[in-house]
C-alpha cells in the first residue's frame, strides 16, 4: 500500500513538473504595432528585428522647437555628437527579446529623450491594446512603469515597414 502511495505522489510530482501550469497567453509578435506613449504626446512603432524588437518614434504632438521653428533634435543626449539628430524617427527602445515563458519583453533598453538617459527595460501586454514598460536601473521592481496604449489602426507589424 505504501509503495502505491508513494509511486501515486512521485508520478502526480513529475506530472505536475514537466506541464505548465499556465498556458502562453501572448505571442512574441504580439507587442509589434503603434503604441500612444503615455504622457500622449508621441507615436512609437514597434517592429521585429530578426529576433530583437525595437521601437521608433514616428510622431511627436509638437515636432517644431518654439526657439528655433525647426524640428525638435536630441538636445538633451549626453554624447554631444548626437545632439544634432532629429528627434523624428529616432529608436528609443531596442533589443527587446520575448521571453514566453514570462509573456513578456525584456533585456532591452529604453531612451528618454526629454532628459537624455537610456535605462533598462521591459515590456508586458496587459491586453493585446495596453502595454506596461517599464524602465529601471538595476533592479525591474525599483523602477517606473508606464502604460502605453495601441493605436486602433495598428495591427501588429512584424518587419519595419521602411
Amino acid at each position: 500500500m505504501k509503495k502505491s502511495v508513494f509511486i501515486l505522489l512521485t508520478f502526480i510530482g513529475v506530472v505536475g513538473f514537466v506541464m505548465p501550469t499556465e498556458a502562453q497567453k501572448y505571442k512574441a509578435n504580439d507587442v509589434c504595432g503603434i503604441w500612444l506613449n503615455h504622457d500622449k504626446d508621441g507615436h512609437i512603432k514597434i517592429y521585429r528585428d530578426g529576433e530583437n524588437f525595437l521601437g521608433k518614434l514616428i510622431w511627436m504632438k509638437h515636432p517644431i522647437d518654439t526657439i528655433t521653428n525647426k524640428p525638435k533634435l536630441d538636445k538633451n543626449n549626453p554624447d554631444k555628437a548626437l545632439r544634432d539628430r532629429p528627434l523624428d524617427g529616432l529608436i528609443l527602445i531596442r533589443d527587446f527579446e520575448f521571453d514566453a515563458d514570462d509573456d513578456e519583453w525584456e533585456d532591452g533598453e529604453i531612451y528618454d529623450p526629454k532628459n537624455g538617459k537610456t535605462y533598462s527595460c521591459k515590456m508586458e501586454l496587459e491586453d493585446m491594446n495596453t502595454v506596461e514598460v517599464t524602465g529601471y536601473i538595476g533592479f525591474s521592481f525599483i523602477g517606473r512603469t508606464v502604460v502605453w496604449t495601441r493605436l486602433k489602426d495598428s495591427p501588429g507589424l512584424e518587419k519595419h515597414p521602411d
